[in-house]
């Protein structure tokens, strides 16, 4: 399973495991926008569940999910700029939703099936769940709740075989790095950043590194 597999470094991580033959269950915003994963992704299938609404997602979701996850992908994200003193309450909610309450949902929702297959739980978390800077607050403090969110659950969950990784890219060359930009006032340079390919070579790793062992934090940053 996997979230924000229309773009970026969740389009990526959902390219290379639908070539090898995974079957992928894809959460989608609305009905369009999962018609065009399912079309993007044969043999896939797309769930509507809205991550700005965490609380609707139980129901949303219903009696669709699988039986056994044997690995669910975090990558969906957002990102508004502003300092404390700028950033509204509905910025701090949108992101703190998308960003943070909706995976911890998500994880909660999803348990029983991870725990079934011994599954893996990978959060693609942010340079910025390490640090922050001036303008970065509201992204930042859901990024830095989002590394405490796979803690918590790597060790609540070690007694049932579910592996936690959390993966912290720096910039990455993605639609929402080239928004970033807009917001920052500068040009935006797509061969400054890491590839999302890059990082989805990261996630397969973790996915893929033998029962025997568990990567759980990985910090990957540009080459140049």
């Amino acid at each position: 399973m996997i979230t924000g597999a229309s773009s970026g470094i969740g389009e990526a991580v959902a390219g290379r495991l639908a070539a090898r033959g995974d079957r992928l269950v894809l959460l989608a915003r609305n009905e369009r926008r999962a018609a065009e994963l399912e079309g993007r992704f044969p043999g896939s299938t797309a769930l509507v569940a809205d991550l700005e609404h965490p609380e609707g997602m139980a129901g949303a979701l219903g009696g669709a999910l699988p039986e056994r996850i044997d690995s669910l992908v975090h990558s969906a994200g957002v990102a508004d700029l502003g300092g404390v003193g700028e950033a509204d309450a509905a910025v701090w909610a949108r992101t703190l939703a998308v960003n943070l309450a909706a995976p911890a949902e998500l994880t909660r929702l999803c348990l029983p099936a991870l725990r079934a297959a011994r599954g893996q739980v990978v959060f693609v978390n942010s340079g910025s769940g390490l640090h922050t800077g001036p303008r970065w607050g509201a992204y930042s403090a859901s990024k830095h709740g989002l590394r405490a969110l796979a803690e918590a659950l790597r060790a609540e969950e070690q007694g049932n075989g579910v592996r936690v990784t959390s993966v912290y890219p720096g910039r990455v060359a993605t639609r929402m790095q080239e928004n970033i930009h807009a917001q920052e006032g500068r040009a935006y340079d797509p061969g400054a950043w890491i590839d999302p390919e890059s990082v989805a070579t990261v996630v397969l790793t973790a996915l893929d590194l033998p029962r025997d062992a568990m990567v759980t934090d990985l910090s990957v940053r540009p080459n140049g």
